[in-house]
């Protein structure tokens, strides 16, 4: 019986985390699950698998479900604690992070102390000071799984070439790794992009996903920081990572050996593939995915990406190679600036001058980020971020 945490159990992760646990049987139990304030689709997910422990982060919703737990599940305080409690659960086999954002940093820190295996797909914390995470992996026996359909890609790729807890060694034997990107919605569209909806940008063509990491696909922004999160979590240069723009998200990522035999992992874009092979891990099991027809996906392209018309990719690859703090600030940046697109309060266009108006105020720090560093950062580029958005000098900014 392998017990299972899910955090963010709302969210497109969790639900299709859940609708895989359901299908693959009772070899498979959900301990604990988190939500924000869904509460209708939390309730049914906690009636339906009746976990141990609940928690809602949102005090709102808490109060609204507070009597409605089925017996045997308790709910935790509306805190980060709750989070961290759960991901720490010394009967949890597997964590899987799917929460949204630099509110996921926390459990995952938790998660590794207790020695626990995650499956991530909560990328902000492995940008914000994913070298350091690495080493309390080893540190502390603990495993990360990347559940991100091309960072899962790339693992897949490399099966068997290190240990569970670190790639330190892995990188002479590389020669490059071909990061995919669907484009977004704008990958071959003509035109300025100052007018852009975020219901147009919300339309995935390829991808259903929550709104945040839809819209940074948009910008191309969730590319990069799946760059910066590849580089940590297996130990690459930046040289080494090339991006790939690939409408059909087939080829998921690749990698090129030093002898030129190139790996690639491909599929249909389904996101259950990643993460039944998270949870199963190292097992493959039968799924419930549609099977790749070579046939009908005869034709596959592959583009350089345009930074100049998708700055926030060139924002990230900047703040990686500044390193420090300025990966932690890029991501909060981001978050807000995310928000503020998804409320109308600011342009398609100037999420990335949002972004780099906050950068630009960073101050510089050597080394790779401590723990306590990249939260101090995240709260200063919050502040900072809601400080510019409010005198709307980010709107004079050329990058």
């Amino acid at each position: 019986m392998k017990q299972i945490v899910i955090l963010g159990s709302t969210g497109s992760i969790g639900t299709s985390s859940l609708d895989v646990i359901a299908r693959l049987g009772p070899g498979y139990r959900v301990l604990g699950l988190s939500a924000n304030n869904n509460t209708d689709l939390f309730l049914k997910q906690v009636h339906q698998f009746e976990p141990r422990f609940a928690a809602v982060m949102n005090p709102d919703s808490y109060e609204k479900i507070k009597d409605q737990m089925p017996e045997g599940t308790r709910l935790l305080p509306p805190e980060i604690d709750s989070l961290c409690f759960m991901a720490s659960l010394p009967s949890a086999d597997l964590v899987i992070n799917g929460v949204v954002g630099a509110v996921g940093f926390q459990p995952l820190v938790a998660a590794i102390k207790a020695s626990k295996t995650v499956a991530l797909a909560n990328k902000e914390p492995m940008v914000m000071a994913g070298k350091t995470l690495m080493k309390e992996c080893e540190r502390w026996k603990a495993a990360i799984l990347p559940v991100d359909s091309e960072p899962s890609a790339i693992f897949q790729c490399l099966a068997g070439m290190a240990n569970e807890h670190t790639y330190n060694n892995i990188s002479r034997d590389i020669s490059k790794v071909f990061l995919t990107a669907s484009g977004g919605p704008f990958a071959k569209r003509r035109g300025a992009l100052s007018t852009v909806t975020p219901q147009e940008a919300l339309k995935h063509p390829r991808w259903k996903m929550g709104k945040k990491i839809t819209i940074d696909s948009a910008t191309l922004m969730n590319k990069g920081f799946e760059a910066i999160e590849i580089m940590n979590l297996f130990n690459l240069p930046e040289e080494k990572v090339q991006i790939v723009i690939h409408p059909q998200s087939i080829i998921h990522s690749a990698v090129e050996f030093n002898d030129g035999a190139i790996l690639a992992q491909m599929g249909e874009p389904d996101m259950r593939v990643p993460i039944q092979y998270a949870i199963t891990y190292p097992k493959r099991l039968p799924g419930s995915v549609k099977k790749l027809n070579l046939f009908e996906a005869a034709k596959l392209e592959f583009m350089e990406p345009d930074l100049n018309r998708f700055p926030c990719l060139e924002l990230a690859l900047a703040a990686a190679r500044q390193g420090g703090i300025f990966p932690a600030v890029l991501s909060t940046a981001d978050e807000i600036a995310v928000a503020a697109f998804l409320n109308e309060k600011i342009k398609f266009t100037e999420i990335a001058k949002l972004v780099y108006a906050v950068l630009k105020a960073a101050p510089q720090t050597p080394g790779h980020a401590t723990l306590n560093q990249a939260l101090e950062a995240d709260r200063w580029a919050r502040e900072k971020a809601e400080e510019i958005l409010q005198n709307k000098s980010f709107r004079k900014v050329i990058i």
